[in-house]
């Protein structure tokens, strides 16, 4: 596997196609007319290759220059190809791209039902979650997002003191799992509490769509009233628990 930015037109293409393939929405999440555009503009879109095949796409705008930071607005890799590190290898290339231009922080936002993606952005990658946005970008009308409210984490790597950050489930249950697989409500008022998110949520919105929205609403109460009160995210457990530190003051 090799990661290098993209140039042709054929690439973009290929690039638009793979988005495609993974959200599978009536729309394309990003064109090659606008990945053109930001490469023009001297932004970052790179692809990860396994031989002549694109495999993994990643593409980002720079912000304001006082602000020294990169925006990873969409990554994806191609379906049948997780657990070969794709995402990871795509993730430093943009580290190296942004040092190389005195860029010292990454921000981005993901899904935080999604266990995998909250694992690999908090735990293995050590970025912080810094704020959590209710319905981002509105209803999206696609397979991973399931027409319902896109809530999101924001958050940022830092590139310089990021570190790998394995955590342990261990602390007062402020939103859980039933045996059914509903979320149930517990306590916040412990200093470490945990918050749970379903397996599998991408199954769950095509099987049970109400069990997903209730999802979505519990994790925005409970996560997001947590953040919002100041507390601050310090792990996610692989087994599906977000650590967070109460703010006592």
């Amino acid at each position: 596997m090799t990661v290098r930015q993209l140039t042709e037109h054929k690439e973009l293409l290929a690039a638009q196609r793979l988005y495609e393939s993974i959200w599978r929405s009536s729309a394309p999440p990003v064109t090659a007319e606008l990945m053109r555009a930001l490469i023009k503009s001297g932004n970052y879109v790179s692809g990860a290759f396994d031989g002549e095949d694109l495999i993994g796409a990643c593409a980002g705008f720079c912000s304001p220059p006082a602000e020294s930071t990169l925006h990873s607005h969409i990554a994806g890799v191609a379906p049948g190809m997780r657990g070969r590190n794709v995402g990871h290898a795509l993730k430093l290339d943009q580290r190296g791209w942004a040092l190389a231009r005195g860029i010292k922080t990454i921000t981005w936002t993901f899904d935080p039902l999604i266990r995998r993606n909250a694992h690999f952005n908090l735990a293995k990658l050590g970025a912080d979650a810094t704020e959590y946005l209710t319905d981002l970008y509105g209803h999206m009308s696609d397979d991973i997002n399931g027409g319902g409210d896109t809530d999101r984490l924001l958050v940022t790597w830092d590139l310089i003191a990021a570190e790998p950050r394995p955590a342990t489930a261990a602390g007062v249950v402020a939103l859980g799992i039933s045996p059914d697989g509903t979320p149930v409500v517990g306590t916040s008022g412990g200093q470490t509490v945990l918050v749970a998110v379903p397996a599998d949520i991408e199954t769950l919105r095509a099987t049970n769509p109400a069990a997903a929205n209730e999802w979505r609403h519990a994790v925005r109460d409970v996560l997001g009233g947590l953040l919002a009160s100041g507390a601050r995210v310090t792990g996610f457990d692989k087994s599906g628990w977000y650590v967070v530190e109460r703010n006592e003051s």
